[in-house]
């Protein structure tokens, strides 16, 4: 790919992710958001996608641009529309507002402080990134179904080592589930 400076909101088709937006352009990389993979970042100078539609801006371009509050409101569409965003998940009204405490066994050293929204929003984004990770499996052209079952289990067992969270969750449909036998 030749070196150029693409602008945020440009549309790209990489050969692996498909097609994606560029959501952040920095010195080096490229934040890219993939319709079906999330969010990966790409070196500018290793960057293998090609443009799907090129947004450079044009003088005699009469099209109205979308600021920042537009674009993602517009992507946040898209994303739910391919169910690449999931539902909102709460957190039981017992949790709100709590904090973790995790006390070292040495006196010596500080106990460290997390609220429990923070703990429990990184446990619903590796769900949600578990659950990709599936649908990406699932779907996958190169694995046999052999291969699909093998990987399969083993997401089936790591949401059911995940079961320990499910008190954190207010709604039972939320809650992990390992293999059930």
């Amino acid at each position: 790919m030749e070196e150029k400076d693409f602008c945020v909101g440009t549309r790209i088709q990489h050969d692996k992710y498909g097609e994606g937006i560029i959501s952040e352009n920095k010195e080096l990389t490229y934040k890219v958001i993939f319709v079906r993979g999330g969010e990966l970042e790409f070196s500018k100078m290793n960057a293998s996608f090609s443009v799907v539609t090129p947004n450079d801006t044009n003088e005699d371009d009469r099209r109205p641009r979308l600021d920042a509050k537009e674009f993602e409101r517009a992507l946040t569409f898209i994303l739910s529309k391919y169910n690449a965003i999931e539902n909102r998940v709460a957190l039981g009204k017992k949790w709100e507002g709590g904090t973790m405490i995790l006390q070292p066994a040495n006196p010596d050293l500080k106990p460290k402080e997390i609220p429990v929204e923070t703990f429990f929003h990184k446990i619903v984004m590796m769900r949600d990134r578990l659950r990709v990770l599936e649908q990406n499996i699932n779907s996958s052209a190169s694995l046999t179904d052999e291969e699909k079952v093998n990987l399969q289990q083993y997401i089936t067992r790591i949401y059911g080592t995940m079961t320990s969270f499910n008190i954190l969750f207010d709604d039972k449909s939320d809650y992990f589930v390992g293999s059930k036998q």
